[in-house]
């Protein structure tokens, strides 16, 4: 894909999708900019494992996504937004629901505004699967019911429609982007692939939540991939669309475990980790995704197998195994 002379920009950056977004939009010869949130030893999130000579090619501009004005500034200028920006940790959400709102919602708002006010050729809305709960038939396709199971979920669902709502009232060119579960090298243990990983490179026993849930699960590089061929395609084709980025295939939690030891040649024990799982009537049983929108609007399609994006992910953490705390459960 050729982003050549796009002048981009990509809230939520330092994030582990971002930080996978924002290079492939830089190799792809986008002039890239990165919004981070602020913090006082400047640092960059997952950023800053990126290598230093394409590290070095993004403009990083810190701030808060609540920030109408520090918003607006990253805006300015920029052609297509990729809006990533977000509080995602399931767990989190019950615990503080207000500032899901404050991030989520208000922080959409001021993409939104920016967007309109500068009059962007695109933006991408990151949405999530979590909006559907569970499954009500499978594939699920982007007719399928929303339903709210967590906080998490109820302010990702606020925010698409609000960004539905600034397509269909002002004519801002949105595009709501669907991934089902990303996973991939640089993610933390706040998801269960990582979380797997560590553990088992430590040693034979997992602790989880629940091994029953059914999950499709998205390599990182082909969530990307799914981003920039939605900011490519026609306008009349995508904008005002909601669309799932996904494999089609369904596996559960307890098949993640077995596939992992295989790859690391070992026999895998789970304990159940009671703290690790939701409220039962917030537990989200069955994802499956239909990517057939997708495919047919802007030609993308998945191209690496589960079997290799475990690989890849195991090869990378193995590698970064200091920075991983494999037993402590991230909220």
């Amino acid at each position: 894909m050729d982003f050549q002379g796009k002048r981009v920009l990509v809230t939520g950056a330092g994030g582990f999708i971002g930080s996978h977004l924002t290079e492939a939009l830089l190799r792809a010869g986008a002039r890239t900019r990165a919004f981070v949130r602020y913090n006082g030893r400047g640092e960059c999130g997952a950023l800053s494992q990126l290598e230093p000579a394409v590290r070095g090619e993004i403009e990083v501009v810190l701030g808060d996504i609540r920030d109408r004005s520090g918003v607006r500034r990253a805006v300015e200028g920029c052609d297509i937004v990729f809006h990533l920006a977000a509080l995602i940790g399931i767990p989190y959400s019950y615990e503080a629901p207000q500032s899901y709102i404050a991030t989520n919602i208000e922080g959409t708002l001021n993409v939104l505004e920016a967007c309109r006010e500068f009059g962007v050729e695109r933006l991408l809305q990151t949405s999530t699967s979590e909006i559907y709960g569970t499954a009500q038939y499978t594939p699920i396709d982007e007719k399928h019911a929303q339903h709210a199971q967590s906080p998490y979920a109820a302010t990702k669902i606020g925010a698409d429609h609000l960004a539905y709502s600034f397509f269909a009232a002002f004519q801002v060119p949105v595009v709501i982007v669907r991934p089902f579960n990303t996973f991939g090298p640089r993610q933390s243990t706040r998801a269960v692939i990582p979380t797997i990983i560590t553990q088992a490179l430590e040693g034979n026993e997992v602790r989880l939540g629940s091994v029953d849930t059914v999950r499709d699960f998205l390599y990182v590089a082909d969530n990307a991939r799914g981003f920039m061929a939605a900011a490519l395609a026609p306008q009349d084709c995508v904008c005002g669309e909601v669309i799932n980025l996904g494999t089609g295939r369904g596996v559960t939690i307890g098949q993640i475990v077995k596939m992992v030891g295989t790859q690391l040649k070992k026999t895998l024990a789970v304990a159940t980790d009671a703290g690790r799982q939701r409220p039962t009537a917030s537990e989200v049983y069955r994802l499956i995704c239909s990517a057939d929108k997708a495919k047919a609007l802007t030609g993308w399609e998945p191209q690496v197998s589960l079997q290799d994006g475990i690989a890849r992910t195991i090869e990378w953490m193995n590698a970064h195994r200091a920075q991983y705390q494999p037993y402590r459960y991230a909220v």
